[in-house]
């Protein structure tokens, strides 16, 4: 354990794993500052139109559980049994997530979520100082300036240790590459985001389904919608940054009322303030941060997004950064050094977060080609046959991700073998009549060993 003379962290980022972050190690006995560039969320306009709503899986249940935190938050989430499509033609068909309702996920929003964490934060001993911007940092000195941009005044302070979770965009993350290069380099997604809102029925109520994550799945660009608990949904479009339609086509809230009215009529129906929201809403990049390193010995570390920044699209960027949060508490617990504590903090969550970034761009071409290909969703039938006869060994990829704490570099190794072993058998099937459940249970029980959580 780290001598009690150092045991005082400065933490860049007031958001959600920075709080949680300030919640874990403050019960743990360090002296937790946060510094947070914009005003409080808690009595200031909360940023609109850039949240991308939150789905909250196990991993992220467990980091609140070990904060003390879980029913805090859980108060309110909306549950999410599954994605509910919407066709071009067609009724909508869900397409549950799980075995039952003990297997779902659940949709928060981000200002519900960052208020709750960070006034447990300051309940838990953490100082929280606002309207403070990272400006310069000396590592040598121990010294950082910050800057209020009310007022461009600035604050200088002396820290032992920086600890960046201050997002995609990370300040400090700038400062450690100034000194000591980490060969950062972020791939775009030719693709942006654009939020609107389905508000509530005249009665206060849910204007479709609540318990359902909705996708509008159009090939090579879709729209979703996720619950939120005051009866709303957040609706994310996104689209591709060039071609037709693309951001590039679609510039004005006309353009974008005849884009909906085409492709996702059913939507158009429930954005009244569709044309509104497009204009008042910049669209958001979406892009895969790479770092060859995310510490400067035992004077900076990052994690979550200012470590492995990901597309949204399997709803795990939150609980990665969560499950970073308790990895680095942790560490700092069995370690003597800071230095030692942050380079093994990063040894194992770096291989967890590289895997989840892939896993998270391959769910992108699920959710907007595959739901509605009828050789998806026998191999999905499939998949759900041979977790019924074998749970331990056949565990969906889905599962592993968001139901299980099976770490994120074997959820993908064994997510290859089983899209392999699921391809192969369905080959040349329409249904699932013909199969060969002996020799499948031979190639089953050779590639896949029993998996430790699976049930």
């Amino acid at each position: 354990m780290i001598a009690s003379a150092h045991r005082s962290l400065s933490i860049i980022g007031a958001g959600l794993a920075g709080s949680l972050l300030a919640i874990l190690l403050s019960r743990q006995g360090w002296r937790i500052t946060l510094y947070e560039r914009r005003g409080d969320p808690r009595i200031s306009d909360y940023e609109s139109g850039r949240s991308i709503n939150l789905a909250l899986a196990e991993r992220g249940r467990n980091a609140l559980r070990q904060a003390g935190v879980e029913d805090a938050v859980m108060a309110k989430a909306v549950m999410m049994r599954g994605r509910m499509v919407h066709p071009r033609q067609g009724e909508p068909q869900l397409q549950r997530y799980g075995r039952d309702d003990s297997e779902v996920i659940w949709s928060i929003h981000r200002k519900d979520l960052n208020t709750t964490l960070l006034q447990l934060a300051e309940d838990a001993g953490a100082q929280v100082h606002f309207h403070r911007r990272l400006h310069t940092v000396d590592f040598d000195a121990g010294y950082a300036r910050f800057i209020d941009d009310r007022n461009d005044h600035p604050h200088d302070i002396r820290f032992d240790t920086l600890i960046g979770a201050d997002g995609a965009g990370s300040a400090l993350r700038a400062a450690m590459n100034r000194k000591h290069p980490l060969d950062e380099r972020i791939e775009f997604l030719d693709h942006s985001y654009k939020e609107l809102e389905i508000p509530p029925s005249d009665d206060g109520g849910f204007r479709i389904e609540a318990n359902a994550l909705h996708i509008w799945p159009r090939g090579n660009y879709m729209c979703i919608a996720l619950p939120n608990d005051e009866g709303t949904f957040t609706v994310t479009l996104f689209l591709p940054n060039e071609g037709n339609p693309s951001f590039a086509t679609t510039n004005s809230g006309a353009e974008a009322e005849a884009l909906f009215a085409r492709d996702f009529p059913d939507a158009l129906a429930l954005i009244p303030n569709l044309r509104r929201d497009w204009e008042e809403h910049p669209p958001g990049l979406l892009g895969t941060l790479h770092l060859r390193q995310w510490h400067l010995h035992g004077r900076a570390v990052l994690l979550g997004d200012a470590a492995h920044a990901m597309v949204p699209f399997h709803g795990q960027g939150m609980n990665c950064a969560f499950e970073d949060c308790v990895a680095l508490a942790r560490h700092l617990q069995e370690e003597d050094s800071l230095a030692a504590a942050f380079a093994a903090f990063e040894a194992e969550r770096k291989p967890n977060a590289e895997a989840i970034q892939q896993m998270a761009l391959e769910n992108y071409l699920e959710m907007r080609d595959r739901v509605a290909d009828p050789a998806f969703l026998l191999q999905r039938e499939l998949e759900q046959a041979l977790q019924a006869r074998w749970p331990t060994r056949f565990v969906p990829h889905y599962t592993m991700v968001t139901f299980l704490h099976t770490p994120y570099a074997v959820a993908l190794e064994r997510t290859e073998l089983q899209r392999k072993i699921l391809q192969d058998a369905t080959a040349g099937h329409e249904t699932l009549e013909h199969i060969d459940w002996a020799a499948l249970e031979r190639v089953v029980h050779a590639q896949l060993p029993v998996l430790e959580g699976a049930h």
